[in-house]
């Protein structure tokens, strides 16, 4: 029997959830599976990536074969490379102990390059909110600036209006003083 390690796909529409699963190479995409390994979410950021390596590297072993985006997958999980390290300890080129703590140390070194991407992705993120805060502030500021601007620039117009208007009154009031005079001399 033709076996596989693929995607079997699960979620609602625009939000897809893979299984990892061991199935008949014969079966259809959703149908049924000999094993499920682990889970695939690839709409997070890093993708989440759920495993059980040790079941993974026992069906590589007997020869399942892992479609393009499962091998990816491994690989990035490490079961690959457990299959590699378990190659040669089956050669004799190293112990269990040896290939065990190989594969513990690249485990390590990979939980520290993903922890660094998500604490840079969560930065980019808080820097990206504040200069957005920052560009808001400012533009309120300006506007602010503007309306109280504005705000001085009808009071100096209401201001001169009113003087112009006291002395348009004294003006007028001095014209008929003057015109009552002249019209009694």
């Amino acid at each position: 029997m033709a076996v596989k390690i693929r995607l079997q796909r699960h979620g609602k529409k625009g939000k897809p959830v893979f299984h990892i699963v061991v199935a008949d190479s014969r079966s259809k995409r959703d149908g049924k599976n000999i094993e499920k390994l682990g889970i695939y979410i690839p709409t997070t950021n890093p993708a989440t990536i759920e495993l059980n390596v040790d079941k993974a590297v026992s069906w590589l072993e007997q020869g399942a074969q892992p479609t393009d985006t499962a091998k990816a997958i491994l690989s990035y999980k490490g079961a690959l490379l457990k299959k590699h390290l378990n190659g040669g300890v089956k050669k004799g080129a190293f112990s269990a102990e040896e290939a065990e703590k190989k594969f513990q140390t690249w485990l390590e070194e990979k939980e520290k390059a993903i922890q660094a991407k998500k604490d840079q992705l969560m930065t980019s993120k808080e820097q990206a909110k504040k200069d957005k805060h920052e560009a808001e502030k400012k533009v309120s500021d300006a506007r602010l600036a503007a309306q109280q601007k504005a705000q001085e620039v009808a009071e100096e117009n209401d201001a001169e209006e009113v003087v112009e208007e006291i002395i348009s009154e004294d003006e007028a009031a001095t014209d008929a003083s003057d015109n009552k005079e002249e019209s009694q001399a």
